[in-house]
This record gives C-alpha cells, sequence and structure tokens, in this order.
C-alpha cells in the first residue's frame, strides 16, 4: 500500500473515531453565545453553545445530528477552541475554512486531527458538511446570545 493510501486509511480511522465517540457532546450550562445551523442538502443539525470568560473559550458543546462528516468535524472543531482564546478560535475557523477551499492540509498547531478532513475539499457537497460546525460556531462569536440561523443553502443565506 502505498504512503497516500495509508494516510487515507488514517485520516478515515480519525473521523470514524470522532463520529463514533464524538468529543463536547453536551449541553453547556449558561452559554455566553450559542447559535444553530443547517444544511439542508445532507439534513445536517447542529448546535454550539459557547462559554467565553474574558477573551477564552472555557466551555464549548455542540448537538445535533447528521452525516459522520459533519458529526465528526464538530467533534475536532470544539476540542480544538476549548481553552483557546476568541482570536485563536477564529484563526482556526478561518484556517479551516482555507483548507476546505485549497484541499491543503492547514498545519496549524492542534489541527492535528482536523487535518484528516482535508480529503473533504475534492467533494463539493460535502464541504459543507464538514464547515457547518465551523460556520456555527464562528456566528455564535459574532453574535454573541442572539445568532441568526447559518445554513449551507445558498439560496437562503
Amino acid at each position: 500500500m502505498s504512503d497516500a493510501g495509508l494516510m487515507e486509511d488514517l485520516y478515515r480511522e480519525i473521523i470514524l473515531d470522532h463520529y463514533r465517540q464524538p468529543r463536547n457532546r453536551h449541553a453547556v450550562d449558561s452559554p455566553t453565545c450559542s447559535a444553530d445551523g443547517s444544511n439542508p442538502l445532507c439534513g445536517d443539525q447542529v448546535t454550539v453553545s459557547v462559554v467565553v470568560d474574558g477573551d477564552r473559550i472555557t466551555d464549548i458543546g455542540f448537538a445535533g445530528n447528521g452525516c459522520s462528516i459533519s458529526q465528526a468535524s464538530s467533534s475536532m472543531m470544539t476540542q480544538y477552541v476549548r481553552g483557546r482564546t476568541v482570536a485563536e478560535a477564529r484563526a482556526g475557523v478561518g484556517a479551516f475554512q482555507q483548507m476546505m477551499t485549497t484541499g491543503e492540509v492547514a498545519g496549524l498547531e492542534g489541527f492535528d486531527d482536523i487535518d484528516a478532513l482535508v480529503g473533504v475539499a475534492k467533494f463539493p457537497a460535502r464541504v459543507k458538511c464538514a464547515s457547518l460546525a465551523w460556520k456555527t460556531l464562528e456566528q455564535a462569536l459574532n453574535e454573541g446570545g442572539a445568532a441568526t440561523p447559518v445554513t449551507t443553502d445558498e439560496r437562503s443565506a
């Protein structure tokens, strides 16, 4: 098996692990901000709830349902931003979107598992699944507690 094939297998296992055993899938007590997101094409739905203390994300959780890519990406996103500053979380959102656009590994510190989603960039419909949680987090951080729902459906955006 080639090195590329080994990497694809490893990435597939990382995604399945996050899907089967999602991290931070829990309700957050007294979130300072939250947002809801949906991907009508695939049926993915996610709610991201965040506690920001000062400038640091001290708790984050998600709820929802959807395909393995959206749920794994939600798990990875929450794991990445927990404990980081809001600015670092926003930089992570930007790096993730760049990875989905270019198809190149982000290489950002702490993005190890997240880099497993790089192959999704080859499938535009699946990019929406992977990006949903990240866009929902961005909306929550931008609008505080009264976020407008996020959708990956361009007709509604």
